[in-house]
């Protein structure tokens, strides 16, 4: 059991981050500049990776890919780190952002959401950002329909966990045509 003043600390005093991620050398070099700022960082790829090294540590802090490699969805992570721990700080990274994904990430457990490109100041921030903040500007522009397009794609994405033919059968659309759209708007 955590104490209140160390509740993400290992048992050395260091702040212990697990940063979930399938692309080696951006998982390499989030760990790299997370050891630089006084984190014990350990890595996973996948959720079988996360529930082997959840039996042996409990990390305080978790970086997780929404999107992992084979159509795997992150928020399978999010929801096992979270159950792990309620406490843990999750921060989801996605190359697919929507507010349909951002939403279920939220709900299962992670305290913040970020589109790529984000460093490590931009996931240090989101960390601190326990709380929402009323004092957000709302904006009265309405959406275009491109805009509700690409939600609504994700809304499906995230609904079938990511699986591309369902997902594309839901949208009435051949799956190439599914993949062009993701393609084009693909933040990386």
């Amino acid at each position: 059991m955590h104490t209140e003043d160390n509740a993400h600390d290992d048992d050395d005093g260091q702040r212990l981050l697990l940063i979930v991620e399938d692309d080696e050398a951006f998982a390499r070099t989030l760990t790299r500049s997370f050891e630089r700022r006084g984190y014990r960082v350990l890595q996973a790829a996948s959720l079988p990776e996360v529930e082997a090294l959840l039996a042996d540590h409990t990390p305080g802090y978790a970086v997780v890919d929404l999107k992992l490699k084979g159509d795997a969805s992150g928020l399978a992570c999010v929801q096992r780190l979270h159950a792990a721990d309620a406490d843990m700080l999750i921060v989801v990274l996605t190359g697919f952002a929507s507010i349909a994904t951002a939403v279920e990430a939220v709900k299962l457990g992670a305290c913040h959401y970020l589109a790529k490109p984000s460093n490590t100041d931009d996931i240090e921030v989101a960390f601190g950002l326990k709380e929402g903040n009323t004092e957000v500007e709302l904006t009265n522009r309405s959406s275009s329909i491109k805009t509700l397009e690409w939600e609504r794609i994700n809304e499906v994405l995230a609904e079938t966990g990511f699986n591309l033919s369902e997902a594309a059968r839901r949208l009435g659309m051949h799956r190439r045509t599914l993949m062009r759209k993701l393609e084009k708007k693909q933040v990386r």
